[in-house]
């Protein structure tokens, strides 16, 4: 796709219109192609067509119908796809990266950010930080922390910031990702006494797949809540399956429900002890002393609960593939009660 292709695909769905073009003096096959000269805007009644620039070439444009809405778009649109490249240059670097993360910024704008600040080439991830007050301070204690001029600190909005991580050649991805989301967690508590809710996105290779790493990241944290995740920080990764039940149409989820539930197995979804205890004798690798520990409950009274279960699902949650099954149960519910 060439960059004006991803601009007109950008600009159509921004407005809702569906925008083709064509270079002047040529003749496609795949567009409609006005037979006329006409010097702004005509139509054929059926297309509304337009004369714009892009680089310095003339082009024809081309907008599916021919009401006011229409042509009032082919009276707009000159001017603001002659100035994409002029506005993508006036912005700050911090606005020029929000734009970018959010999927806003054409290739040309990505290209221009990269090659300005020197980070062509370099993989990167991005950390999604929700934080209740103190943003200015949060920032300033994140650019304190960076580990080199590329990273750099963008706030999304009065309480989410993102940072944006560039790696080293010898970074672990994973690990490194993760245990730097954490260490800004822990020097957030530590420094201005925040609790911050930490989203980790995936490594990507290159600043322009970065919109990608902050959508997972935002997951992450969207996931943890819905799912009450234990901890501040979070990765995408830990939530694979629930992104790949959460992708089924509800319909197939509550088939799966009907044929794999009965109503003892529903009650036990309205008993919010037991399944506080189901859920983290699972987060606790199925371990039975480890569970009796962190809930602070004597060792025969959870597995009186853990008996309880079995006979209200048929699923031995004590056994690995037991465990699964009831997992995915529980996460198809939590998806359809969301």
């Amino acid at each position: 796709m060439t960059e004006l292709e991803k601009i007109i695909q950008e600009t159509s769905e921004k407005i809702g219109a569906s925008i083709s073009f064509y270079a002047e003096n040529t003749k496609p096959k795949d567009v409609p192609v006005c037979d006329k000269q006409f010097d702004d805007i005509t139509d054929d009644g059926s297309h509304t067509f337009f004369r714009f620039t892009y680089k310095n070439a003339g082009y024809i444009g081309v907008l599916v119908g021919t009401s006011q809405t229409e042509r009032s778009f082919a009276a707009l649109l000159p001017a603001y796809l002659e100035s994409v490249k002029d506005r993508e240059t006036e912005l700050s670097k911090t606005e020029h990266l929000k734009r970018i993360l959010l999927g806003e910024c054409s290739s040309l704008g990505v290209y221009k950010y990269t090659t300005k600040y020197a980070v062509r080439g370099a993989a990167c991830f991005a950390i999604v930080l929700k934080i209740p007050k103190l943003m200015d301070e949060t920032l300033s204690v994140i650019e304190q922390y960076s580990g080199n001029s590329l990273d750099t600190a963008v706030q999304m909005n009065e309480d989410t910031c993102v940072f944006v991580k560039f790696l080293d050649k010898t970074d672990n991805e994973y690990q490194s990702a993760f245990d730097y989301a954490e260490f800004l967690a822990q020097s957030l508590k530590e420094e201005l006494g925040l609790n911050a809710i930490v989203g980790v996105g995936s490594t990507v290779h290159e600043l322009k797949d970065i919109a990608d790493s902050y959508t997972r990241a935002e997951n992450a944290i969207r996931y943890a809540d819905v799912f009450e995740a234990k901890g501040n920080v979070h990765s995408y990764r830990e939530f694979i399956l629930v992104k790949a039940l959460e992708e089924m149409p509800e319909s197939k989820l509550e088939k799966y429900m009907s044929e794999f539930t009965d109503e003892n197995f529903k009650e036990l979804f309205e008993d919010e002890e037991m399944l506080l205890t189901a859920e983290e004798f699972l987060q606790s690798s199925l371990n039975v002393s480890e569970t009796s520990r962190n809930l602070y409950m004597h060792r025969n009274t959870l597995l009186y609960r853990l008996d309880k279960i079995e006979k209200a699902t048929g699923l031995n949650i004590r056994s690995f593939s037991d465990a699964v099954s009831f997992r995915v149960l529980t996460l198809i519910h939590k998806l359809l009660g969301k």
